[in-house]
């Protein structure tokens, strides 16, 4: 009889230590070095590394993406990611490298050291001629930002710079190329009709617009919003994506910059890339909508200043446009620029693999 007490009080003991361990486990509170020695706890502990090796496969599932852009609107639209990328919070890792010139990014894009980029349309163009397909565009970004501006009265329509002088930067590149085709579009002769002067640089058009009462010129944003603060004779007369829109019988738009990505990287990471075009989405939208906030990224990421970025950010045309829309535009946009200069794009139109529509 004896011994079946001591048997009874043993199990009874056992099952009190056990129930006490599980008590310690729902509350949250730590173990002591005594209670993860009993050995009815074997089966939790048991629980938490399966738990941890989960968190830690979650963890793993993030890649490292390397994504590049240059300063200027083609990167606006993609501050909100990087912040949330520096914070952790983003689908998977990214590397973010701000350049200033297209030449810094156009090696690396085609080697593979960045998987995506935020770059001008044309180059975007000629990097698939050039490298035979490794890149793809998947979106445009950036939508027309140059404007005719002057300090008289005398420009409402396309139709009123004939017979005038413009000022401008970007001779043998796009703004020439989108200049001459808006002109031609509304019957003027960009060499016979008006007098185009090309300068180096827009601090050097920003000169001549200070110092005259009727100068006319074409400037990109967010420089002409710079200009605009320091300068109350100047106003923006129009805006080159709104006039092109009105012409435009083949659904093209001026096409600032565009997103591309690694054709090699999107092979092997088509969700991981899918993810980023989703928040680079949201990102896009949170920039046009939060202006102030924005702004302060903008600059947080070195790309501009934040008090002219808030009065020009309603005039970058930042978006994010996939898909079909997305190859309508920049196909529209890129046989314009071939059809005045085919080096322009990379000596021919890119073919249809050129596009990634999901």
């Amino acid at each position: 009889m004896k011994r079946f007490k001591v048997i009874v009080l043993t199990v009874l003991c056992m099952v009190l230590l056990s129930a006490c361990s599980k008590d310690n486990k729902t509350t949250g509170e730590a173990e002591s070095p005594t209670t993860t020695q009993v050995p009815t706890t074997v089966p939790e502990a048991t629980a938490v590394p399966e738990a941890t090796a989960t968190v830690e496969t979650a963890t793993k599932d993030k890649i490292d993406i390397n994504i590049a852009a240059l300063k200027g609107p083609t990167a606006i639209g993609m501050v909100k990611v990087m912040d949330d990328a520096a914070a952790g919070t983003t689908a998977n890792n990214y590397n973010f490298t701000i350049a200033g010139a297209a030449e810094e990014l156009s090696t690396g894009i085609v080697k593979g050291d960045f998987d995506i980029a935020a770059v001008p349309c044309n180059l975007a163009s000629v990097l698939y001629n050039n490298s035979k397909g490794g890149i793809k565009v998947a979106g445009i970004n950036t939508l027309g930002v140059l404007y005719i501006v002057e300090t008289g009265n005398t420009i409402n329509t396309v139709e009123d710079l004939k017979g005038k002088t413009i000022y401008s930067t970007g001779k043998g590149t796009t703004p020439q190329y989108t200049l001459n085709y808006l002109l031609k579009a509304y019957g003027i002769d960009p060499e016979k009709d008006v007098t185009i002067e090309y300068k180096t640089e827009s601090t050097e058009v920003a000169a001549i617009l200070e110092s005259s009462t009727d100068a006319i010129a074409m400037l990109p944003q967010p420089y002409v919003t710079t200009v605009l603060m320091t300068n109350d004779k100047l106003r923006i007369a129009l805006s080159v994506a709104d006039e092109w829109d009105k012409v435009s019988t083949d659904k093209s738009s001026v096409v600032t910059g565009v997103v591309v990505v690694n054709s090699k990287f999107l092979e092997n990471n088509k969700e991981a890339f899918d993810a980023f075009m989703e928040e680079y989405t949201a990102s896009a939208a949170y920039v046009n909508e939060n202006v102030d906030a924005a702004s302060a990224l903008v600059e947080k990421f070195d790309i501009f200043k934040a008090a002219p970025m808030k009065k020009a950010l309603p005039n970058c045309n930042i978006t994010l446009i996939q898909g079909d829309q997305m190859k309508q535009k920049v196909s529209g946009y890129l046989t314009a620029l071939f059809n005045q200069e085919p080096k322009s794009v990379g000596g021919k139109l890119p073919d249809d693999a050129f596009y990634y529509v999901p």
